[in-house]
């Protein structure tokens, strides 16, 4: 078992970590509001608070229309790790089960491999 303060320090780190993920979302969800009029209109006719929603499993045609395939690839990353969070699996290596140091997961919140593991499946799809 894990001390208590162990847990309370996850739970904080978990929800900075949801936090800028949600953010990473809005960001592209905006971008398409601003550059695409058929999303905006479904965006408009939403209700604000099921917004962080949209990218979600049931994700609109025309949002797929308008985003490019990067950003489409971006936001189910970003949707994989707010599950992952909700599941108590962050930050967990989906390969070897180590924890995946929190350096690399400030610089990609929704990494799912450690660079250990990440680098050999890298080497292995070349």
């Amino acid at each position: 078992m894990f001390p208590m303060g162990v847990i309370d320090m996850e739970k904080d780190i978990n929800d900075k970590m949801k936090e800028l993920l949600l953010g990473m979302k809005r960001e592209i969800l905006d971008k398409l509001v601003e550059t695409n009029a058929d999303f905006r209109a479904i965006v408009e006719e939403m209700d604000p608070k099921d917004f962080a929603d949209v990218a979600s499993d049931d994700i609109d045609r025309k949002m797929l229309e308008a985003l490019g395939t990067q950003e489409i690839k971006r936001l189910r990353q970003i949707d994989a790790a707010l599950v992952r969070i909700q599941q108590g699996r962050y930050g967990v290596c989906m390969k070897c089960n180590k924890r995946i140091p929190q350096e690399r997961l400030n610089a990609i919140p929704y990494a799912v491999m450690c660079i250990e593991c990440q680098k050999g499946e890298e080497r292995r799809n070349r």
